[in-house]
């Protein structure tokens, strides 16, 4: 690409940064070799200069860790960032009362943006067309690529609305109505017992297990008849002469907590997460 396409391509995407963040004071790019670019209408040469040399002890060092990325410096009455964009650095001036979140949006839209533009227009190859008037490039302004951002950003919040809008008339599955199970209390003791855990007969755990499509059974509520309920872990009883007699072993500390005794009747429901 000609160097004074590119060049102006630069310098417009520069002054449009400006014109939309008042909180720049100055803008330019320069390359590796310290070779500038293009700067703002309002950045006098010899400044942008002046920086350049300031930096090139700098990045000379910087070499031997692989370049640099960004650089910041604060001071008093502003700021002076300057940033790696492919073989380029960006250096903008910033003062106090810049938005830097603002600042740093558009220079991560636009100039990206152009560069990848500039580096498309540069690799097309030419073919043999009739002359035609020496035209300069249009570069896209910051409000354009905004608009195209903003219809980007709708366009995704409709799909999503309509996704939900779609999950909501799919009818969710019904759940089978949870069983309840009366049982007989009988103790269950042991120095290896756990105090939290009942155990039910297997065969009323497989047929919880059945009817919930075989997810496991882990916690049951116990609820008395005079309504007390809790919440504990379950267990298929060990005990094969309690095997089809509807029997809940329960520790002491449960049956304490519900006020209830070996002998009586409680119901037991499956919880199922």
């Amino acid at each position: 690409m000609d160097n004074e396409v590119y060049t102006f391509a630069l310098k417009h995407t520069i002054n449009e940064i400006r014109n939309v963040c008042p909180g720049i004071t100055n803008t330019f790019m320069f390359k590796e070799d310290g070779e500038i670019i293009a700067g703002d209408e309002g950045t006098p040469e010899k400044m942008m200069v002046n920086v350049v040399n300031a930096f090139d002890g700098i990045m000379e060092k910087a070499d031997a860790i692989g370049g640099i990325e960004c650089i910041t410096l604060e001071c008093n009455k502003g700021r002076v960032d300057v940033s790696r964009m492919n073989d380029l650095y960006l250096v903008t001036v910033t003062s106090k009362n810049a938005d830097l979140n603002y600042v740093n949006t558009v220079i991560r839209v636009l100039v990206p943006t152009v560069l990848k533009l500039l580096e498309k227009i540069g690799s097309t190859p030419i073919q043999n067309t009739p002359s035609l008037p020496e035209t300069k490039p249009r570069i896209p302004t910051i409000e354009e690529i905004k608009s195209s951002l903003e219809e980007k950003e709708e366009d995704e919040l409709e799909e999503k609305a309509e996704e939900k809008i779609k999950a909501k008339k799919e009818p969710e599955p019904l759940l089978p109505e949870t069983p309840v199970n009366q049982l007989i209390i009988e103790n269950l003791g042991g120095l290896l017992v756990p105090s939290d855990t009942v155990r039910i007969d297997s065969e009323v755990l497989s047929q919880w297990e059945e009817l919930y499509e075989g997810k496991k059974i882990e916690e049951v509520e116990i609820e008395t008849f005079d309504g007390k309920t809790t919440q504990c872990k379950v267990k298929p009883i060990k005990d094969s002469k309690y095997e089809g007699k509807g029997i809940i072993q329960m520790p002491e500390k449960i049956q304490l907590a519900l006020e209830i005794k070996k002998g009586e009747l409680v119901r037991a429901k499956p919880i199922v997460s």
